[in-house]
C-alpha cells in the first residue's frame, strides 16, 4: 500500500493549520490599529463612545455582521454611502448592485476613499477594504463582480451610513 498521497494530504493540512495559527498569533487578522496612522485617530475608549458596540466590533475589530440584516442592503435611493465612523464618502449609489450575498455590494468605490490590505484571518488570503480616513474595516473585495470593474466590494452595512441626495 502506498502512503504517499496520505502523507501529502497530511502535509498540506498541517501547513494550512500552521498558516491559520500564525495568522491568528501574529494578528494578521486586520485590526485598524495595526495598519498605521490615518487622518482621523481616536483611542479605543474614544471609538467606543463614538460608535455602537456592533459598529465598534466591525470597524475597529474587523468583525462581520450577519448577512441579510443590514437596512442598507435594500437602500436604493440616489445618494452616497459614507463611513459610519467619520463620514468619509465611500460609494455612490450608482455603483451599488444586488450581489445576492446578503451584504451591500458595490462595483467601485469613490476614488481615494478606500484602501486595501491582505487579510489572513481565515487562514487564506483575502483583500480587506478599509476607510482611508480612519482605517476602519468595511469588508472585503472580490473579483467576481459585474462589469465594468468585475469587482464586488462586499461591505458591512453597519460600517456605513447613507446620505440621500
Amino acid at each position: 500500500m502506498n502512503n504517499q498521497p496520505l502523507a501529502t494530504r497530511r502535509r498540506i493540512l498541517g501547513l494550512l493549520g500552521a498558516g491559520s495559527a500564525m495568522a491568528l498569533a501574529t494578528g494578521c487578522g486586520s485590526r485598524a490599529e495595526a495598519r498605521g496612522k490615518f487622518p482621523v485617530n481616536h483611542t479605543k475608549a474614544e471609538w467606543r463612545k463614538l460608535l455602537t458596540p456592533a459598529q465598534y466590533h466591525i470597524l475597529r475589530e474587523a468583525g462581520t455582521e450577519q448577512p441579510f440584516t443590514s437596512p442598507l442592503l435594500n437602500e436604493h435611493r440616489k445618494g452616497t454611502f459614507v463611513c459610519a465612523a467619520d463620514g468619509n464618502p465611500l460609494y455612490k449609489s450608482s455603483t451599488k448592485y444586488d450581489s445576492g450575498t446578503g451584504w451591500p455590494s458595490f462595483w467601485a468605490p469613490i476614488r481615494g476613499a478606500v484602501g486595501t490590505s491582505r487579510d489572513f484571518s481565515l487562514g487564506y488570503p483575502r483583500t480587506e477594504v478599509h476607510c482611508m480616513k480612519c482605517g476602519g474595516h468595511l469588508g472585503h473585495v472580490f473579483d467576481d463582480g459585474p462589469p465594468p470593474t468585475h469587482k464586488r466590494y462586499c461591505m458591512n452595512g453597519l460600517a456605513m451610513k447613507f446620505v440621500a441626495g
